[in-house]
């Protein structure tokens, strides 16, 4: 007789969902989880500018990413993140598509982190799951109902 051992099933995704809600003029509201955020666009494209951008949000969920990623550097190797900061600068494309064409991100580290662990720090934060998703492009499907 031969036994085998159980194989545990292992999901091959973790779909997570966040809808989107048009609250009214071109104020639209994101829903992820228990948390909504708003998005917006400025005044002189026929919004409220109550908000950030998509697009903002977007560069700035890269920011945080990065920011996150040097943030558990730190604190694994026993640094604190006090003073820790991230700064994004972003350019549209000026032809089409609509686009971002550059992200520039500065990364500020606590005042006594030590240079030598500078590029550690850098290579961690540059490997953030946001960056990843841009660089490695994902399978987007947009379908109506």
């Amino acid at each position: 007789m031969t036994a085998t051992m159980p194989t545990a099933t292992v999901p091959t995704t973790t779909a997570t969902s966040v809808d989107v809600e048009f609250l009214g003029v071109e104020t639209y509201e994101i829903a992820v989880r228990e948390h909504r955020v708003r998005v917006d666009q400025p005044l002189r494209d026929g919004g409220a500018d109550q908000a950030p951008t998509p697009t903002e949000l977007f560069v700035g969920s890269l920011a945080a990413c990065v920011a996150f990623y040097a943030g558990r550097y730190l604190s694994r190797h026993g640094y604190q993140r006090d003073g820790l900061r991230v700064r994004a600068e972003f350019e549209m494309a000026s032809d089409r598509p609509a686009r971002v064409s550059s992200v520039r991100l500065t990364l500020r580290p606590p005042a006594r982190f030590p240079a030598e662990r500078l590029p550690a720090l850098l290579a961690v934060a540059a490997h953030c799951t946001v960056h990843n998703s841009i660089i490695t492009e994902p399978d987007i499907t947009i379908a109506v109902e």
